[in-house]
């Protein structure tokens, strides 16, 4: 017999319940945490528009048209949700002339939808989805199509 004899059994056992461990039943008990615990977070925070999921608050949707506010397009993801309160404002103009609604109703609507990164304090953004979507609700007889 050869000196050199290995023996790999313990090696592939160890890998065979770390694999287990590690790549099935850590995920799982992970995942089923979430589902339990944050379900909104855990499903990537699907917006529900009308009964149907129009998309999620955490990806930027492609709005095209002059009738909506747009997502930044300088992004360093170019998929950022969100954008500034001056971008916002920005952007009420082109609205404004695309639709008719008058630019400080589309100014209180901004206002009315800003966040904060950090609880009260921290930078105010919007979330482009939702006030989009608050515009269709507000503006039926100019945005019926999209509802």
């Amino acid at each position: 017999m050869s000196e050199n004899k290995h023996d790999y059994g313990p090696t592939v056992r160890l890998a065979i319940i770390s694999l287990a461990l590690c790549g099935l039943l850590f995920p799982l008990v992970v995942t089923g945490f979430g589902q339990l615990l944050l379900p909104f977070q855990a499903n990537g925070e699907i917006i529900h528009f009308h009964g149907r999921d129009v998309g999620s608050s955490l990806i930027a949707q492609n709005f095209t048209s002059p009738m909506f506010f747009h997502p930044r397009n300088d992004s360093a993801s170019g998929v950022d949700p969100d954008i500034t309160l001056q971008d916002a404002y920005s952007q009420i103009s082109r609205i404004h002339s695309t639709t008719g609604i008058p630019s400080d109703e589309l100014k209180h609507t901004v206002d009315e939808n800003v966040e904060r990164t950090l609880w009260a304090v921290g930078e105010p953004y919007v979330n482009v989805l939702r006030l989009n979507l608050v515009l269709i609700d507000e503006y039926p007889s100019i945005y019926g199509s999209y509802r």
